[in-house]
C-alpha cells in the first residue's frame, strides 16, 4: 500500500511540474512575441512583404476568375495582411 501512496504521490508532483513548466513556456513565449511586436522596427515588416505576381496566359489578361481565386488564397493564407498589388 505504500508503494501504491508513492506511486500517486510521484504523479502528481511530476504532472504539475510539467504544468508549472508548459505554462511559463506559454506566457514567456507570448511576452516575447509582444515585445518583438512592439519594439520591431517597421522597416523590417515592410521590407519581409512582397507582393504576389502571377504570369498571363494567352492574351496578357488574367480571368477575373482566377483574379478572384488568387485574391481569396492570399488572403485566406495571410490572415487578411497580405494583399495583391499586381497580376501580370
Amino acid at each position: 500500500m505504500e508503494n501504491l501512496e508513492l506511486g500517486l504521490l510521484l504523479i502528481m508532483v511530476g504532472m504539475t511540474s510539467v504544468f508549472a513548466i508548459l505554462l511559463l513556456i506559454i506566457w514567456f513565449s507570448k511576452g516575447l512575441i509582444g515585445l518583438v511586436n512592439r519594439y520591431a522596427p517597421e522597416e523590417f515588416v515592410e521590407k519581409t512583404r512582397r507582393p504576389t505576381t502571377v504570369t498571363p496566359m494567352g492574351n496578357g489578361e488574367v480571368a477575373s476568375q482566377t483574379t478572384a481565386a488568387i485574391v481569396s488564397a492570399v488572403s485566406v493564407l495571410t490572415a487578411g495582411a497580405g494583399r495583391v498589388t499586381k497580376i501580370e
